[in-house]
């Protein structure tokens, strides 16, 4: 039986989402209904991409029995309320990144997710890339030694997006980028709590972060570091430095398909899409798409590569950033 999605929001990421799909055997994966809050958006994208119901509310989707799991691609201020409301319907949920604005946003969705005995996972899709993937491997065969140092950047200038740059809309650089360095990290250190925190940055006129530096120590004299911006272009590479070697993620890091491992050059290709993308790389979401099914169809209620425990320290390091830099949304106070 293939997986049935109902997507939620007919936005940029939507779109590739369902670019990423038709890369995949139609027997194990279908996007069977598309919700946004405007119905003719809806019809439009259904008619673009082949996607059989088409629904103006989401509300519809959530009391739609012929979906397997729901992706929500929303805003980033519309997770929380628009995850709970499908998981309160029973429905499992891959929600983009960052799964809310906060550590408490957060909590109420894995509380939800468990109450309701349903499958929730935080749509960070770089835990399922290929290359990812070899870089676990490597680490658990210690294939550098021990591991010292870890580096990741990532700068992409969107001044002139509004979703980046508008407190309403959830916007800076943390929340849409730097999460991004942060996971690579957590995943390295094998989701590890860092030992302590120290973060500086700049901000717009808005309120948001513009670009900014964090330093993480760990356990065992081991050390991170992070460097993301809206305003800059970076190398958006991530290195991996041990004690007998090194591994390099090279850039887009979010979405790698070449790495390097003490000198030595592997590449790993994505699939070319049929339409064109809005994102790098976004045919890769197709991986993101395959680690959910494999899940479901073992019964998990999360995926191993993406542990809701993850995406639950993942935003407390990111609400303890935010406090250091002076970045304050009102979900926060709310």
């Amino acid at each position: 039986m293939a997986t049935r999605w109902g997507l939620c929001g007919a936005g940029k990421i939507s779109h590739d989402f369902s670019v990423a799909m038709k890369t995949l055997p139609p027997g194990d994966h279908q996007i069977t209904v598309i919700a946004s809050r405007s119905l003719e958006r809806a019809k439009d994208f259904s008619k673009k991409h082949g996607v059989p119901k088409a629904y103006g509310s989401y509300e519809e989707l959530a009391k739609d029995p012929d979906v397997d799991i729901v992706y929500v691609g929303v805003l980033h201020t519309e997770h929380w309320r628009v995850g709970l409301l499908f998981l309160n319907a029973g429905k499992n949920v891959l929600c983009e990144k960052p799964f809310a604005m906060n550590s408490r946003q957060v909590k109420d969705l894995v509380a939800a997710a468990r109450k309701n005995n349903v499958f929730l996972m935080e749509a960070i899709w770089s835990r399922c890339f290929p290359v990812h993937a070899e870089v676990r491997r490597l680490l658990a065969e210690e294939a550098v030694g021990e591991v010292k140092l870890v580096k990741a950047y990532f700068g992409s200038p969107q001044l002139h997006i509004p979703r980046s740059v508008e407190k309403e809309l959830g916007g800076g650089a943390l929340l849409d980028i730097g999460v991004y360095c942060l996971q690579f990290v957590l995943m390295v250190f094998n989701g590890e709590r860092p030992e302590s925190i120290q973060a500086t940055g700049v901000l717009l006129d808005s309120g948001v972060d513009e670009s900014v530096v964090v330093v993480m120590k760990f356990s065992r004299k081991r050390i991170a570091f992070c460097t993301f911006s809206i305003a800059a272009r970076l190398p958006n590479d991530a290195f991996i430095s041990g004690t007998n070697g090194s591994i390099q993620v090279l850039g887009p890091m979010h979405c790698p398909t070449t790495l390097v491992v003490n000198n030595k050059k592997t590449e790993h290709p994505l699939p070319e899409p049929h339409l064109p993308l809005n994102f790098t790389n976004s045919t890769g979401l197709r991986y993101e798409a395959e680690e959910v099914r494999q899940c479901l169809l073992k019964g998990l209620k999360e995926s191993p590569r993406m542990p809701l425990a993850d995406s639950v320290l993942l935003t407390e390091i990111m609400d303890e950033i935010r406090k250091q830099v002076g970045v304050v949304f009102s979900q926060d106070s709310q």
